[in-house]
């Protein structure tokens, strides 16, 4: 493990249209000890090819290929292969700000705290904000977490020196495997802090947020059920506060 170094984990599936932009942000940072480990997960366009030249150009980002096995099999094939101390999950159409870096390691040394998330512009495919920023909460714990999931994961970045690599559950494929990431190193540390600077943009595809909505409740019953271990009656009340959280959180 390299004590300054952060391991920033890019899983990318088919990324072609955007891959290009999220490494340029990465190049772009004023913290420069990083490196980019991009995994394609068998993808059938130009992804890798774009990522090789990049690689040509920056010894710090480095292509690995896999059969397609969904993000968390992805990330997990980063993280093992990681060297740093912090880990960030930065996904494949999604942006940092030059400042990214310096900001997070900065606001997680000034809380001590070892999570940390931030706030973020809502941008659609044309790069175009779509929705106001969201602002996470300052502190959020395990049960906050349940509720809602505050920690975007183009934000979240996390610690390993007290409790070490923390791997995604892939059983949960695509859906959701970032939250129970998240759950899992929230056990460990008690809290994640919120940055409010606006630092980053997530990319909202074209895709409605009520279909993707729809298309992930049974992954979050599964969350609570499966991977949380709550009693029925538990996992419902918190897919109704994640439900309606969302609601909210994704109101213009």
């Amino acid at each position: 493990m390299q004590d300054t170094l952060v391991s920033i984990i890019t899983p990318v599936y088919n990324g072609e249209k955007y891959i290009a932009q999220t490494i340029e942000s990465v190049l772009a940072q004023t913290y420069p000890d990083w490196e980019m480990l991009i995994i394609d997960d068998g993808s059938r366009d130009n992804s890798a090819a774009i990522a090789r030249d990049y690689c040509a150009r920056d010894s710090r980002i480095s292509l690995y290929s896999q059969t397609n096995a969904g993000s968390a099999a992805a990330r997990n094939n980063g993280i093992r292969r990681a060297r740093g101390r912090y880990i960030a999950l930065l996904d494949a159409d999604d942006l940092w700000d030059s400042t990214f870096l310096a900001s997070q390691l900065n606001f997680m040394k000034e809380k001590g705290a070892l999570l940390v998330c931030s706030a973020h512009r809502r941008i659609d495919e044309y790069g175009r904000e779509c929705l106001k920023p969201f602002f996470p909460p300052e502190k959020a714990t395990y049960t906050d977490l349940l509720r809602t999931c505050s920690i975007s994961c183009l934000t979240g970045l996390y610690d390993t020196s007290a409790y070490g690599k923390v791997f995604l559950n892939e059983k949960f494929k695509s859906l959701r495997d970032d939250l129970v990431y998240w759950l899992e190193i929230v056990k460990k540390t008690g809290a994640v802090y919120g940055n409010q600077e606006i630092i980053a943009s997530f990319r909202i595809s074209g895709t409605s947020v009520t279909h993707n909505k729809k298309k992930v409740i049974v992954p979050q019953y599964k969350v609570y059920r499966e991977s949380e271990g709550l009693s029925r009656i538990k996992s419902l009340y918190y897919l109704l506060c994640w439900a309606w959280n969302g609601f909210i959180k994704y109101r213009r």
